[in-house]
């Protein structure tokens, strides 16, 4: 059995990879292999270029592909015997605010034909890295405008744990996963946690939201996903979404496949320590 991760090289597929080595084959497919360090075959394939991508042999499948090549990754996928798909999609999918990015995807993988499962989670933790790594290396300090504001960010390896599952084990076809994180935190909250493991006091810049916005984008986030960050603009570009029903609930999905709890982002600080010490 072969299975074809793609997107190996990102923050959840290279851990797929990780997590399936020794237990199936396992074909890890980026742009870049000569950058890849991954323990498995590593092969070259750009979603953008269906007709690139090494389905030969391959039966499961891990998709992070975005709507416009969708549709034909996934028949080519189904015409060369792959039999089931693990995709990653979005919470935003659950809640409504999704309808161009993530659901055109899982609408395409559905209505394949083969075994499929969907992965819905949150706000990933590992965002943090770039929208608060650069000030905390050079100074300490955080910009965001909201201190208090809530948060429930999920560790990209609980991502990645049931991701592995659904691939190897039977039970989860036809199931979407909701993968919220643990309990909410403030974004002082995950500060403090992080000047926990760094051992430093971290303190958050006045700003206002449209300094802040300006800032995340000197940075290199989109604009367009700075501002549905910040509450500027919808999930789709649009006009600013709706939140006032959102619950922080946590979802019962991840404890359910894996029998355990999600990962505190006082873990995730540990486990990234290094991403926010300067070299």
């Amino acid at each position: 059995m072969t299975i074809l991760v793609t997107g190996a090289t990102g923050h959840v597929g290279r851990l797929v990879v990780r997590g399936l080595a020794g237990q199936a084959g396992v074909r890890a497919m980026t742009r870049n292999p000569d950058k890849a360090d991954l323990p498995a075959e590593v092969v070259r394939g750009d979603l953008d270029d269906p007709a690139s991508i090494p389905f030969e042999g391959v039966e499961k499948l891990y998709l992070f592909v975005h709507p416009p090549t969708a549709q034909e990754v996934v028949d080519r996928a189904v015409k060369a015997g792959v039999r089931r798909i693990v995709t990653l999609s979005s919470g935003a999918v659950t809640w409504g605010y999704d309808t161009t990015h993530h659901l055109p995807v899982e609408q395409a993988v559905e209505a394949s034909g083969v075994e499929w499962t969907h992965l819905r989670p949150g706000e990933f933790a590992v965002n943090k890295i770039d929208l608060w790594g650069p000030s905390i290396r050079a100074d300490g300090t955080i910009v965001h405008p909201e201190p208090d504001a809530p948060g429930q960010p999920i560790h990209e390896a609980d991502i990645a744990e049931v991701a592995v599952k659904a691939l190897l084990e039977d039970g989860h076809a036809g199931k979407a996963y909701n993968l919220t994180g643990p309990p909410q935190l403030t974004q002082r909250e995950m500060a403090a946690a992080l000047g926990e493991v760094l051992g430093r006091e971290l303190r958050f810049v006045d700003v206002t939201v449209e300094e802040a916005l300006a800032y995340y984008v000197s940075v290199g986030w989109p604009e367009e996903i700075a501002r549905y960050i910040l509450g500027l603009g919808g999930y789709e570009g649009g006009d600013t979404d709706d939140f006032s029903d959102y619950e922080f609930v946590v979802s019962p999905d991840f404890e359910a496949v894996t029998g355990k709890p999600y990962r505190t982002f006082a873990q995730w600080a540990r486990d990234h320590r290094a991403d926010f010490i300067a070299e």
